[in-house]
């Protein structure tokens, strides 16, 4: 077991501990972790000292992962106001939310200590992540929950609007008995478009092919298909051939308004759309005129710009300008963001979701492991041993800019680098590098050398 912590650095190095779990549950990780018993500790500081705050509830689960690493954590079941967020977020390490805790800039500015954030449910819209990428702070959520749900809800929206349901069902509450078929459609052989291939996207797409539907799909970067479904080269070849076109992207700037006037225009007439991801996504004016145009024969939105804190009345002009207009108009199914809203995704949330997020967090941690990062480019090396007693791991969070490389290598260079891997995104870049041959004492000027270069985002020194 590794000694008893000593502060070899100034208040800015990061408290990292040991006692990482025994494997990686990343889908995206492509090796197991070595287990605890060969595993290096990695220890700077003593396990007690790092402090984390979860809010809202937080399943059990989730705080007996991170409370066996010896970490204090403090629990709350809900969510708290902004200035007595701000007070308890100024000393801690990480913090775990759910979606009502607003982490914006004005909150994040007071963590001095903040490593990473923990967000345990699928969403990460709570959290400024631009600001985060910038200061040096990991993202991390739980993106596979409800992505069954989601899927299904959608299947079930396809048929509605196919076949008109939800406008029959209105009739016959109101005792009107109105049988038509008049474009009303199986939807076997019919061309589904599914904008975003990522966990629901790719899942819808087996669930449709199952029913006979074509599937096509737009992403922006290449994937591997499942079952016969095709990737079409750009949007605009997707809205021209499909029948049912749902969205299944991310709230970032390139998708606000994705589906807008010139979209709409480049879809089938009598074509149907279905959003489920974001209410950015689609520019809700075009949509309602491209409805009575009669161009959108159908739409079902779970999602809207603009939604409601609570349960009520509140789905009107004055929470959305447009609002009483989408609502007066045919086949149009509008749902209240309840595509996870199922006891399945609900408790998959609580205690899959839950593992999944506080696994991540005890490796960034420990290890600097940043598998699943939201807000971070997907770095990771293979743990360090007990057969390497000299090693330390550096962690440089750096600015995205020509020459740092050079000048991180020069400082490590007096060292054997084992171990190196470097990504970038966007404006943000994440080195890990494990060194071999390195005294006690030269610790705390590999830090300062590191943290005096004018890239530096944050440094982090785990031995």
């Amino acid at each position: 077991m590794a000694s008893a912590a000593r502060d070899i650095a100034p208040r800015g190095l990061s408290r990292t501990v040991s006692n990482s779990l025994g494997s990686s549950t990343s889908p995206t990780s492509a090796f197991k972790f070595l287990p605890s018993h060969s595993r290096k500790q990695l220890k700077p500081f003593a396990t007690e000292d790092i402090k984390i705050i979860l809010l809202e509830n937080v399943n059990q689960t989730g705080r007996d992962i991170l409370a066996q690493q010896g970490y204090q954590v403090e629990f709350l079941k809900s969510s708290l106001p902004e200035e007595q967020l701000i007070e308890k977020i100024r000393d801690v390490h990480a913090i775990g939310i759910r979606s009502k805790t607003k982490l914006t800039a004005k909150v994040l500015r007071e963590a001095r200590n903040l490593i990473v954030i923990g967000c345990f449910c699928i969403g990460t819209n709570q959290v400024d992540l631009d600001y985060t990428a910038k200061h040096g702070i990991a993202v991390f959520n739980s993106p596979f929950s409800n992505s069954r749900s989601v899927a299904e809800l959608v299947i079930g929206e396809i048929i509605a609007l196919a076949r008109q349901l939800c406008d029959r069902s209105n009739e016959m509450h109101k005792g009107t008995w109105n049988k038509v078929s008049n474009r009303c459609w199986e939807i076997r052989g019919k061309v589904l478009g599914i904008i975003g291939y990522g966990h629901i996207g790719s899942q819808l797409s087996v669930l449709a092919e199952s029913m006979g539907m074509q599937v096509i799909f737009y992403d922006v970067v290449n994937l591997m298909t499942l079952g016969t479904a095709k990737q079409v080269p750009t949007l605009a070849d997707l809205l021209r051939d499909a029948d049912f076109v749902t969205c299944h992207v991310p709230e970032l700037p390139e998708t606000k308004d994705m589906i807008g006037p010139k979209e709409f225009e480049q879809m089938k007439t009598g074509s149907y759309l279905i959003n489920a991801s974001r209410g950015s996504v689609v520019d809700i004016p075009a949509l309602i005129d491209a409805l009575r145009i009669g161009k959108i024969a159908g739409v079902a939105l779970d999602v809207y710009p603009s939604e409601p804190a609570g349960n009520g009345d509140y789905f009107v002009n004055d929470l959305n300008s447009w609002a009483e207009d989408l609502r007066s108009l045919k086949n149009v199914i509008l749902t209240p963001h309840i595509g996870g809203s199922t006891d399945e995704a609900q408790s998959a949330i609580g205690i899959e979701g839950t593992s999944f997020v506080a696994g991540a967090l005890v490796r960034y941690v420990n290890e600097g492991t940043t598998l699943g990062a939201v807000n971070f480019p997907e770095v990771a090396l293979r743990s360090l041993t007990l057969d390497e007693p000299n090693h330390v791991r550096v962690i440089y969070i750096h600015n995205n800019i020509p020459g740092v490389l050079r000048k991180v290598n020069a400082i490590l260079g007096d060292h054997n680098v084992d171990k190196q891997m470097t990504d970038s995104r966007g404006e943000v870049a994440y080195l890990m590098a494990d060194i071999s041959n390195v005294n006690h004492g030269e610790i705390k000027d590999l830090f300062e050398s590191l943290e005096a270069l004018s890239s530096r985002i944050m440094t982090r020194v785990l031995y």
